[in-house]
């Protein structure tokens, strides 16, 4: 009689690979790796370039030699530098108040229940993301001296007589540039702030009604301290944008008139590109680096600390 022969089933050992796919900091590292790669490539590489170039004398077809710090004495020592100096920070300065102070007004506003709450958020969003370039036209014939509708209203309301030539005047350039910049950034700040009026509980402002507190206490001693890390992260990131914008300003006015407009972006690409001295230009885009890294870092030393009370 035959004994019948049974097989005994073993399992088999899982693959090196997917022993590592299952160790999560590998796993990690891996969905890692393409961010990773594409900062590499498109931030890391460039900054460092930029340092290079920066210490050089190297123009358009010339590889240049080293130089050192020249490059960054020569521009510090340079009139339209330290107007282009002046100019970021007025223009980042008040253009971060006006769209703080409107953008959370208009989240306040949006916050309410009213009919076509939806559509009218979604609406607000229109002018952020309109592309720059374009909505920056429109206003560049906005401000036109022949064209100008903001002139033809101003006329016909009686408020002056003539034309207005609102980018050819320094003072009246910058201010301009301001208007569309706030234009612009109010919608981003609106919605990022009313992201955070969501947030807060409801029970809360009941809670301080009931004991008297009037609507302006309310904000104060309620809405604001629970919004105040939303806030400082919003301005973060609006500062950072201000302080390198380009495509604004120098579609509208291109730096002028006259060099009266010029920011750090603007006038490094004039620099580096119009004549061809990449070196300087390099300089006066790394000049803005120390300035931000150190907004950077008070900003979130101020975050972390509101975030710990």
């Amino acid at each position: 009689m035959a004994i019948a022969e049974t097989q005994v089933y073993m399992p088999q050992a899982p693959r090196p690979r997917l022993r590592l796919l299952e160790d999560e900091r590998w796993l990690a590292f891996m969905l890692l790796v393409p961010t990773m790669v594409l900062l590499g490539l498109f931030i890391a590489y460039p900054f460092v370039r930029g340092i290079l170039l920066s210490v050089t004398n190297t123009r358009v077809g010339v590889p240049g030699d080293f130089v050192g710090l020249a490059n960054f004495y020569k521009i510090f020592n340079d009139g339209i530098f330290r107007t282009s100096v002046y100019n970021t920070f007025v223009y980042t300065g008040v253009t971060t108040v006006f769209k703080l102070a409107l953008g959370l007004w208009l989240a306040m506003l949006l916050n309410r229940n009213f009919r076509g709450k939806a559509f009218t958020r979604a609406f607000i969003l229109l002018p952020f993301i309109i592309p720059t370039v374009l909505s920056t036209f429109a206003w560049k014939w906005m401000f036109d001296p022949t064209f100008s509708v903001i002139n033809w209203m101003l006329f016909h309301l009686g408020m002056i007589t003539g034309r207005i030539n609102w980018l050819g005047d320094p003072d009246l350039a910058i201010i301009s540039v301001m208007v569309v910049n706030v234009w612009r950034g109010v919608p981003f700040y609106a919605i990022s702030l009313l992201a955070g009026l969501q947030t807060i509980s409801p029970e809360l402002h009941e809670a301080a009604a009931i004991d008297g507190a009037r609507a302006w206490n309310r904000f104060r001693y309620v809405t604001w301290p629970l919004l105040l890390p939303v806030t400082m992260v919003v301005v973060l990131f609006s500062v950072i944008q201000t302080f390198a914008d380009f495509q604004l300003v120098y579609v509208l006015t291109g730096g002028g008139p006259a060099n009266h407009t010029h920011l750090f972006a603007t006038y490094a690409y004039q620099i580096g590109v119009g004549t061809g001295l990449l070196s300087e230009g390099a300089a006066v885009s790394l000049a803005i680096f120390p300035v931000l890294l150190l907004v950077v870092i008070i900003q979130l030393v101020y975050i972390r600390r509101v975030e710990t009370v």
